[in-house]
């Protein structure tokens, strides 16, 4: 009989990995699932502490899945790539391309693992069990088969699963989109009946702001899990907004943490048991984030294209396009629709635009100069001191927002790029948040 691709040993006399067959390990926990990101495995020197990281995991007796992203800047280099031959930003080939960033991590760390004495076994494409749908560049986690993964796990080896891309009913390989790998990650976590998922990265957790830009940031111990959407939805980069949501809904807890620099990190509490332990002198807001990677875009329509905006929004869905701080406004003269959305989202809105049958409308009008700031919290409308005080203090710093949109648990305007850090510190300084966790012994170093 033919050995399994799933070996962890290999076929035949070319295999890598140690030789002896590693034990049944049954474990009613669930397995440790780790995710890294393409900073924590950008030299060679740091693959081989990764390695050693889940070697020391594997050895406690746990079952251990780990899901990697691309090295570095690979996938900004692949991409760069499709750009010299004249590809689309999106599409089939494109996404063939870049998973290759993911793969080419999976099977260099299974190997750096085989080094340390640990059998483990790279998974990628088809092998990953990861089901998608949706657009391309922008694909949606729809199921999970851990088949695979199951039979590496009870050979005693590590599941190397590249992150960030799935498989499409008609068997194509599908990126994730902006992030894609944290997602991969929580969706194994939950499906393999893990409590949690082991974010590691270059932060040494949430911060209260970007502490890059704002040093006198400082870490959050804990974060519930809708608040850490919120944040991620507004543009905090520490971890992807589809990871978050899933990890709500599945009820996974996530632990973010430094992948070189030991610390507690946070912890993004989705359990109930967990939620209960986090501290309960939380505050109103949480976070300040800026998002510059938005355009504020304009559409307008004559007053006889009834569908217009039906069918604006019905693209942005079936493209997968997040739109924000939306407003509608109609007219006599007709309709008026405005929206913050991604920077890169901007052409394809642009070019659907010039090919919907109807009325052709007037040009589409965008504004790339602004930054999103948010406030991030709980029961902001409950609050709405908060959104005065927010914009109070904006104007007290010579500070002109132009959209504002409020939620319970945001409250976001849009300001010059310019004025966006400053914006941000004054906020941050506003609402105390230097100071939230004082008392706590947590530490924020800033990020090299």
């Amino acid at each position: 009989m033919a050995p399994s691709p799933h070996d962890p040993a290999g076929p035949g006399p070319d295999r890598t990995g140690p030789d002896r067959a590693g034990p049944e390990r049954p474990d009613r926990r669930g397995p440790v699932v780790h995710k890294y990101g393409g900073s924590s495995l950008a030299t060679i020197e740091q693959v081989r502490a990764v390695a050693q990281r889940v070697a020391a995991a594997h050895r406690t007796g746990r079952d251990v899945v780990v899901v990697v992203s691309a090295r570095g800047k690979t996938t900004d280099r692949l991409l760069r790539l499709t750009e010299s031959v004249g590809a689309p930003p999106a599409g089939r080939e494109t996404d063939q391309l870049l998973a290759t960033g993911e793969s080419a991590s999976a099977a260099l760390l299974a190997m750096a693992l085989h080094r340390t004495g640990v059998r483990a076994v790279s998974l990628v494409g088809a092998q990953t069990g990861i089901l998608a749908a949706g657009a391309h560049g922008r694909g949606v986690i729809v199921a999970v088969d851990t088949e695979a993964i199951a039979e590496v796990l009870a050979r005693g080896a590590v599941a190397v699963v590249a992150g960030f891309q799935g498989l499409t009913a008609r068997r194509d390989v599908i990126t994730l989109g902006r992030g894609g790998s944290d997602t991969t990650a929580v969706a194994l976590a939950a499906e393999l009946g893990a409590a949690h998922c082991e974010i590691y990265t270059d932060v040494d957790g949430v911060f209260t702001a970007d502490p890059r830009m704002l040093p006198a940031a400082s870490v959050l111990p804990a974060v519930d899990v809708d608040v850490m959407a919120e944040m991620s939805f507004a543009g905090a980069k520490v971890m992807h907004a589809r990871a978050v949501e899933l990890a709500a809904l599945r009820k996974v807890d996530i632990h973010v943490k430094h992948s070189a620099r030991p610390g507690p990190g946070t912890v993004i509490a989705a359990r109930e048991e967990t939620k209960a332990d986090m501290l309960e002198s939380a505050t109103t807001v949480t976070g300040v984030v800026l998002d510059a990677d938005v355009a504020r875009v304009t559409l307008r329509f004559d007053a006889g294209d009834a569908d217009a905006a039906t069918d604006v929004f019905a693209f942005l869905a079936r493209e997968s396009l997040t739109v924000d701080m939306a407003a509608l406004s109609e007219e006599s003269t007709g309709v008026s629709i405005g929206i913050t959305l991604h920077s890169d989202d901007v052409e394809p809105l642009r070019d659907y635009l010039a090919r919907r049958p109807g009325p052709p409308g007037r040009p589409m009008e965008s504004d790339r100069g602004i930054t999103k700031l948010s406030l991030v919290g709980t029961g902001l409308l409950s609050r709405p001191d908060s959104t005065a005080r927010m914009l109070r203090c904006l104007k007290s710093a010579a500070i002109a927002p132009s959209s504002v949109s409020t939620s319970q648990m945001r409250i976001s305007v849009t300001v010059p790029d310019d004025d966006a850090v400053r914006a941000a510190r004054v906020l941050h300084d506003e609402f105390g948040l230097a100071a939230l966790n004082a008392g706590t012994g947590v530490t924020a170093p800033v990020p090299a």
